[in-house]
């Protein structure tokens, strides 16, 4: 058991904090981010090499919001809706519970009723994980690369650990860590439902995560909005909150392969009605 829960924590905390490590070892200390921005910058056009592409920009930027946004929002519709089902009594709303069965709504209503803790974990995790961003970006206010001096700007290039302001907004720069990035990581939070049932293609929804994450991360960097960097430096800050919020929501136990599950109490347990006709009445 206590090999167990070693190993749970060296994957999910131990690997990710050494890869952050790593991270800033090779990059934030060594001025990597530059030297690759410095390789892909065009010096005759003054240009990054899709940084002026308007089909590029929609594609990469505006349309492929619409996976985590989409989303986010039904599981916000998903959650509300969990609450309708258990409102509804046999003995005063027998015929409209007859209505939703025959129209097959009542059980998508079932299904979001048993998953509501899922569905508001997906919510709050999105929630958490935006605001844990949007705290790094204020809070250290790094420019993009299109916005130094390095690059026909007009700001200094830093490193977010030399201009980090744990308490105040640190600036009006925006750039650290990747937000865009940090858009396709969110959907890390289907990989954490996924570990608590147990799906056999749980690290398959965690590979398609990382891989739409890094997509959308380095689509920027040859834009010219964001240094290499700032793509897993935003993968590792949505890891954390993602996996901190599922720990609060499932536990350990539940997200745990090697754990053997016992009966839980879930936000979901409702009681069970059954619908009884006018004419049984």
């Amino acid at each position: 058991m206590q090999n167990s829960r070693n190993r749970f924590y060296f994957n999910h905390v131990g690997i990710p904090l050494f890869l952050a490590l790593v991270l800033f070892v090779s990059f934030d200390l060594t001025g990597l981010d530059v030297r690759f921005s410095d390789w892909i910058y065009n010096t005759s056009t003054h240009a990054f090499p899709l940084q002026h592409s308007k089909l590029f920009e929609t594609i990469t930027h505006k349309w492929a919001r619409i996976i985590p946004n989409w989303t986010g929002e039904a599981a916000i519709i998903g959650a509300l809706l969990s609450f309708l089902w258990p409102r509804f009594r046999a003995e005063k709303h027998a015929r409209m519970m007859a209505w939703l069965e025959k129209v097959r709504i009542a059980p998508a209503l079932r299904f979001l009723t048993r998953h509501r803790r899922d569905l508001l974990f997906v919510v709050l995790s999105f929630s958490i994980t935006t605001g844990a961003i949007h705290y790094f970006k204020s809070h250290t206010s790094i420019y993009c690369p299109v916005e130094t001096t390095l690059y026909g700007g007009t700001e200094q290039q830093k490193e977010w650990y030399e201009n980090f302001n744990l308490l105040h907004d640190a600036g009006k720069g925006r750039c650290w860590p990747g937000g865009h990035a940090s858009g396709g990581f969110t959907m890390m939070a289907l990989f954490f439902v996924a570990r608590r049932y147990r799906w056999r293609h749980a690290r398959k929804v965690l590979a398609f995560s990382l891989i739409l994450g890094t997509v959308y991360g380095t689509t920027r960097v040859f834009q010219g909005w964001h240094f290499m960097s700032h793509t897993p430096w935003a993968g590792i800050i949505v890891w954390f909150s993602m996996f901190f919020t599922a720990m609060v929501f499932y536990g350990r136990a539940r997200l745990d392969p090697s754990v053997a599950l016992q009966p839980e109490r879930t936000l979901n347990a409702t009681p069970t009605t059954t619908v009884v006709s006018p004419a049984q009445r």
